[in-house]
């Protein structure tokens, strides 16, 4: 008898060894206790405009849709690391699979290797469990813009289905009140998102209005989006406006646009 209490009280000593090792206990992935860089985009926002402040021409790269695909997303880092072209970085969003703190903070850790300045828009997969909640706290607001020389980037969240269209997304509230600050030396305008206009994450009870509403901004250069996992062009309501999607991290691509002086661009898909 005493043999076996001797037994059991050994037994339960080794659980709590094990269970006060460090390498056994892990967070709640969707706790969202998070150390490391945040607020993220209005650091870099700073930075992107002091970089590209009076330039008459501006290059940057896009990526997308990192989700899950680490070692490519390390391969893509160094790929724009190696250029000496590159301004500034966008992503446009689905940094995360389930919405996993961990998953933002493994990416923003990569994404933190880049030589250049980076914003991130949010993604469908990113709204996921607390996901919302991670991305505010590292990247900061869901829509947001900056200057880029001449060029005005506003970046919008358009995954509506997430939200069961209870909330409304895109916000024309913030679209409306942003054009009305916008300086006076910026002449165009690149709208970024996540999910395009008819694809089933947007709220397409609207996409005609969203489409008026952007083009409402100064001389509106083309798109940007992601969440097909593939590169294409497309003119989605034959008004000469590019909606340019990029291709995800599986694929091993990602965009690098230049912005030039007499308000033309040029693009190409950059494979590593």
């Amino acid at each position: 008898m005493k043999k076996n209490i001797f037994s059991m009280i050994c037994a339960v000593g080794v659980c709590c060894s094990m269970l006060t090792g460090c390498d056994l206990i892990d967070y709640h992935p969707y706790d969202t206790k998070i150390s490391g860089a945040h607020h993220i985009n209005s650091k870099n926002i700073s930075l992107i405009e002091e970089r590209c402040a009076n330039r008459d021409e501006v290059t940057f790269a896009v990526i997308s849709d990192t989700q899950r695909w680490y070692d490519e997303m390390k391969v893509a880092v160094n790929s724009i690391n190696a250029r000496t072209d590159i301004d500034f970085v966008v992503h446009c969003g689905d940094m995360s699979d389930f919405g996993a703190t961990k998953e933002f903070v493994l990416q923003r850790d990569i994404m933190q290797r880049l030589n250049v300045p980076y914003v991130v828009v949010i993604g469908n997969h990113d709204c996921l469990g607390t996901g919302a909640d991670a991305y505010r706290y590292i990247f900061g607001d869901m829509n947001f813009s900056f200057n880029a020389g001449n060029t005005h980037f506003v970046c919008l969240n358009t995954n509506a289905l997430e939200y069961d269209y209870s909330v409304p997304i895109p916000d024309f509230e913030f679209i409306r009140a942003d054009r009305e600050n916008i300086p006076a030396s910026v002449t165009h305008t690149v709208a970024v998102m996540h999910a395009m206009p008819y694809s089933e994450q947007f709220n397409n009870n609207v996409a005609e209005i969203f489409e008026q509403e952007v083009m409402k901004y100064p001389t509106l250069r083309f798109c940007l989006c992601g969440h097909d996992h593939s590169s294409k062009v497309l003119d989605l309501f034959g008004d000469g406006v590019s909606y340019y999607e990029c291709g995800a991290a599986k694929r091993r691509e990602y965009l690098v646009f230049t912005l030039k002086k007499d308000g033309g661009h040029s693009y190409e898909v950059v494979r590593y």
